[in-house]
């Protein structure tokens, strides 16, 4: 498993934990913390996770619209914790992620393994159908305003 694969694990998981028990936007930090000592690397990943995890928490309600608008037939208190979290990674990282960094299509590949690791048996094709519909439109949005 690649270590940036392991820290978007560990994203999840914390994620899962805050969501599930918290949302207090003041305890995100020691969740990923403990999660990472416990199951981490302690290299340059850590601040990959630290980045992805502290995007989603700052930017939840925005990517929240977003899988409301992208999955409208699965109101946002029906879609699992797990599937849930994972689209939020994705999402953060297709909106407000480097592409050099991290292209679109590994967001998503990335997202959708996430998925198949940790969610139910059709999770990998929610969310690569949430994901797709979101990376056409950033697409054809970046084609009209060129």
């Amino acid at each position: 498993m690649s270590s940036r694969h392991l820290a978007r694990s560990i994203v999840l998981q914390s994620l899962y934990e805050w969501d599930f028990f918290s949302s207090d936007k003041r305890e995100w930090k020691d969740i990923l913390d403990r999660n990472m000592n416990e199951f981490g690397k302690k290299d340059k990943e850590e601040d990959f996770a630290r980045s992805i995890m502290e995007g989603v928490v700052n930017n939840i309600e925005e990517l929240n619209n977003i899988i409301d608008a992208a999955a409208p037939d699965w109101p946002l208190e029906k879609i699992t914790i797990i599937d849930k979290n994972v689209l939020r990674i994705g999402l953060y990282e297709l909106i407000y992620g480097e592409e050099k960094e991290v292209p679109p299509k590994v967001a998503i590949n990335e997202a959708i393994e996430l998925a198949k690791k940790f969610g139910g048996s059709s999770s990998g094709k929610f969310v690569n159908g949430v994901l797709g519909t979101v990376y056409k439109e950033i697409k054809e949005e970046n084609i009209n305003n060129s």
